[in-house]
């Protein structure tokens, strides 16, 4: 596989992400009802889409044509504490007077959001040159 199109599978995979991670913060006021059901923080799980074992050889060197680049493996719900809120004068506050959130990081999601879009822009970045350098290739092909 080209280094184009390994960069393009991670582009796909860290957009993925920051859509992942998009949607934890719409739902960072999600009010959950009793027995803390509804909306869960979410992760997206990625990695190698051919195992790593696959692409050595057998003289323990990586083989550049067994390279296949990323995916994305799933979403898991992440399993956290909720938030809980004192507001006695919201109409979903319990009898305490508490409202009880998604527990939702807000720091770690903005962080994770910025971690991913630096990993996005690398890609893109690694896409760039991998491009300009076939293009100068090409130059140079064409004046020898």
């Amino acid at each position: 596989m080209s280094p184009e199109r390994i960069s393009l599978t991670a582009l796909d995979v860290e957009w993925r992400r920051l859509e992942v991670i998009a949607e934890n913060l719409a739902n960072a006021d999600a009010v959950l009802g009793p027995g803390n059901q509804g909306y869960q923080p979410l992760r997206l799980v990625s990695g190698l889409k051919v195992s790593f074992d696959s692409a050595m050889k057998a003289e323990g060197a990586i083989d550049p044509d067994a390279l296949q680049g990323v995916r994305v493996l799933g979403v898991e719900a992440q399993h956290v504490a909720p938030r809980r809120v004192f507001e006695p004068g919201n109409p979903q506050a319990d009898a305490k007077g508490f409202v009880t959130y998604a527990g939702i990081d807000h720091a770690g999601e903005m962080t994770l959001l910025i971690r991913t879009s630096r990993a996005y822009e690398a890609n893109v970045t690694a896409l760039t040159a991998a491009r300009q350098m076939y293009a100068k290739a090409l130059d140079i092909g064409k004046h020898s």
